[in-house]
């Protein structure tokens, strides 16, 4: 059978064997909306446990407008136009109004980048500045959270007498689901606050998984970061396979975050039967899959499906390389993920290197399983070095798994990988 997975800007097709496929998971069918501005509007004027966004803007003088950064495919040019609307015709004038990109630790979005997430009206019209989550002094102190974490927020959306944030709701592998408060934290964050709420003793929680929220410390803590720093309102997308708009949600934080949860789990959710030998999976494509750092949200999509002793198959356009430097120091400091497992974990530990959290994420997936890495961005000799096997098809690595586990081995197939909610209808939920 042939699979179209998602891979770069393109799309990789490849050829599998079958009668050992018990499961391809895709999206539920929705419908994609229609009249998307008419949408949108209504939302604005009809909103979830908020008063209508014209009414929030009245007697305000300055607003904050958040936006994901260039690894979300947010669809900006259709959501912010009737944003930007309501704020001027409420009495917010133009040069009142940041755009602020919530790029929690990543690096800034410019250029040609800006326009290719704005479209070239907004990026020329608007007044776009990044979030630096290095830099301490454009952040405020706001105290600290119940569980300890140092809350420091992004100075320009503290002070902005409106804030708004927008996003989009998809499966998120320690949060729960993105969107909502994330924006906020990490996205508006510095490395201080997201050091701890990213570290060992919030996502060795049982509970910090993909699509879990109750009992989540990591969705827990920070909703009530999102709540200190304040929100007057959200705008939330969710999308289909195709990456057209299925749902927008609207209004508090909280509330309309929380709908917008229930209209894409039942979507972007699904199981096997039992665990299966081999998960070939992605990192969802273009602009997820641009670095190793990124793409390992898709090897942990595979973890709950796979045996122990499995593998994992992983396609990834790398095109960006490893990540950051932080990131690559990682590789370069430990010989074995057991090794920088056992650092981070060590009572009284006061290591840390910033990025560790993601492969800390990697290490409960090698506890589990192999993990055989297929891409065009980086070379063999530079993937040995990240704890992964090379491969130089989805083909071939599939291929090896069958000579080893044999020819009924069972593989299992998320052409979106993180994308998806994959689950075995034997586990405990």
């Amino acid at each position: 059978m042939r699979v179209r997975l998602d891979y770069g800007r393109t799309g990789l097709e490849v050829a599998l064997p079958e009668s050992n496929v018990v499961k391809c998971f895709g999206y539920r069918p929705a419908p994609a909306l229609e009249n998307l501005s008419q949408v949108i509007s209504h939302r604005l004027t009809e909103p979830t446990g908020s008063p209508p966004l014209e009414d929030l803007v009245r007697g305000r003088s300055s607003a904050c407008v958040v936006i994901c950064d260039i690894t979300r495919p947010v669809p900006n040019a259709i959501l912010l136009p009737p944003i930007l609307q309501t704020l001027q015709q409420g009495g917010i004038r133009r040069d009142r109004i940041l755009i602020l990109v919530a790029t929690g630790l990543h690096r800034p979005n410019l250029g040609e980048e800006l326009v290719e997430m704005l479209g070239p009206e907004i990026t020329a019209q608007y007044h776009i500045e990044n979030h630096h989550g290095q830099n301490r002094e454009e952040h405020i102190f706001l105290g600290h959270s119940p569980r300890g974490v140092p809350i420091w927020i992004d100075r320009r959306y503290m002070e902005a007498d409106l804030k708004i944030t927008t996003g989009l709701i998809e499966p998120h592998f320690m949060a729960g689901f993105s969107g909502g408060r994330k924006l906020i934290c990490p996205g508006l964050a510095h490395l201080d606050t997201i050091r701890v709420w990213h570290g060992p003793s919030f996502l060795e929680h049982p509970k910090a998984r993909t699509g879990c929220l109750n009992g989540n410390p990591v969705h827990e803590e920070n909703t009530w970061i999102g709540r200190r720093a304040g929100c007057d309102f959200i705008v939330n997308v969710a999308l289909d396979e195709k990456r057209r708009i299925m749902e927008v949600v609207a209004g508090d934080m909280e509330a309309a975050f929380l709908e917008g949860v229930q209209k894409v789990r039942p979507m972007v959710e699904d199981t096997v039967p039992e665990p299966v030998d081999i998960v070939v999976t992605t990192a969802a494509g273009y602009p997820l899959d641009t670095t190793f750092y990124q793409s390992i949200k898709g090897m942990v999509a595979a973890e709950p499906i796979v045996k122990p002793g499995g593998t994992v198959i992983l396609a990834a356009s790398l095109s960006e390389g490893i990540g950051s430097p932080e990131f690559q120091r990682l590789f370069q400091e430990h010989a074995s993920l057991d090794e920088f497992m056992e650092k981070i974990l060590a009572p009284e530990s006061d290591y840390f290197v910033m990025d560790q959290w993601q492969l800390e994420q990697m290490a409960k997936v090698r506890r589990k399983a192999r993990i055989k890495v297929v891409s065009d961005g980086l070379p063999p000799e530079v993937l040995e070095r990240l704890f992964v096997e090379p491969a130089q098809t989805v083909e071939t690595a599939v291929a090896e798994c069958l000579a080893e586990y044999g020819p009924n081995a069972t593989i299992a197939v998320i052409p979106k990988g993180p994308y998806m909610i994959a689950h075995c209808q034997t586990a405990v939920s």
